[in-house]
């Protein structure tokens, strides 16, 4: 499959005004430079779900490639702790990760989300961790079978559903969520298992019905599937339609009322968040700076960009400030929003 390009998605934030936010304050690293530290180091990028998925193939292009631009030139490994829907790893990462650089995350885009709708939970803050940049922006893919028993949008309001998925703190059970409480979909949702590779299994197997995935995973290992009519996408989140959908509808865009569209439109901001490394609170900052730094030298790199079109990883990079914006606006939404989201993915 080829590179696409997601325009502007990061643009199309529309729930709160993005202020220019800096980053987290954070410590200096003393006297040694930055080249010193990381030289001889391994830097471990740490993921919350199983090997096989999106989040997968891009920590291992980012392994593969990110330590020729870091200074000192420091190795890079990939770590899965999978579990509740990535949340595990997230918490580990937030209260017990090192803090001195040698550890990076990439977690799902839904973990703002999380801190804001499930806090017992989500006990972590956004706010005191730092995005490094964004692979690729994320529109999640509702893809059924072709056998499914309800086969239009408006069927599936009609006929029940079953809907596979990883855990509450997943886009694959929030996005049904959504559209089950509000949006009157007949979705009869069964969390529990590991990663998108497990539960896409599940609905070839015909134990499911339908998941909802990132396209990027979709895109890059089941489009021959897609083009032979076995799965077949249906709805799509986000704040725009990707490019490969453009016929396809967004969630919002299946309901009239206008309160319940920002209801839905924030459940799908972590679309502009996507595919993200971040770094964990305290991290000095003048090793941020090289991190985010190799990171935008990374994503322009003809090696990389040749790799990733080669293992079909969509690149639409965004710099972390701009990834930082988002995720704070996320934060920013109105109570009276995400109390609605919180009582729909109840």
């Amino acid at each position: 499959m080829n590179v696409i390009r997601r325009a502007g998605l990061t643009a199309t934030l529309s729930l709160a005004t993005l202020f220019a936010v800096a980053a987290p304050a954070q410590s200096q690293s003393g006297g040694q430079s930055v080249e010193q530290f990381y030289k001889g180091k391994t830097i471990t990028i740490l993921l919350g779900h199983p090997p096989g998925g999106s989040y997968d193939l891009y920590a291992r292009l980012a392994a593969d490639r990110m330590g020729k631009y870091i200074p000192g030139n420091p190795s890079i490994q990939v770590q899965y702790r999978p579990g509740g829907g990535g949340a595990i790893a997230v918490a580990y990462f937030y209260e017990q990760a090192p803090t001195d650089g040698t550890m990076m995350g990439l977690f799902a885009e839904t973990i703002a989300h999380t801190q804001l709708t499930d806090p017992a939970i989500g006990k972590w803050k956004m706010q005191e961790m730092t995005y490094i940049g964004s692979f690729s922006g994320v529109n999640a893919a509702f893809v059924r079978r072709k056998d499914s028993p309800a086969k239009t949008v408006a069927e599936m309001r009609e006929k029940e559903m079953n809907i596979g998925c990883s855990g509450k703190t997943s886009q694959s059970y929030q996005s049904p969520a959504v559209l089950k409480a509000l949006a009157g979909f007949k979705f009869k949702i069964a969390c529990g298992y590991p990663g998108s590779a497990e539960y896409v299994l599940a609905l070839e197997r015909g134990e499911v019905d339908m998941v909802s995935s990132a396209w990027n995973q979709w895109a890059s290992t089941h489009m021959q599937k897609i083009k032979s009519g076995e799965f077949v996408p249906m709805i799509q989140s986000g704040l725009r339609r990707h490019p490969d959908l453009k016929d396809i509808p967004l969630m919002q865009e299946l309901v009239d009322d206008p309160e319940t569209k920002k209801v839905i439109e924030f459940t799908s901001a972590g679309a502009a968040i996507g595919r993200a490394l971040i770094a964990p609170p305290k991290v000095p900052k003048d090793r941020i700076d090289a991190l985010r730094a190799a990171f935008d030298k990374l994503v322009k790199d003809p090696e990389f960009l040749a790799d990733a079109k080669k293992r079909g990883a969509e690149i639409d990079p965004s710099p972390g400030v701009e990834v930082q914006k988002a995720s704070l606006a996320i934060v920013q939404t109105p109570n009276v929003i995400v109390e609605r989201a919180a009582k729909a993915m109840e």
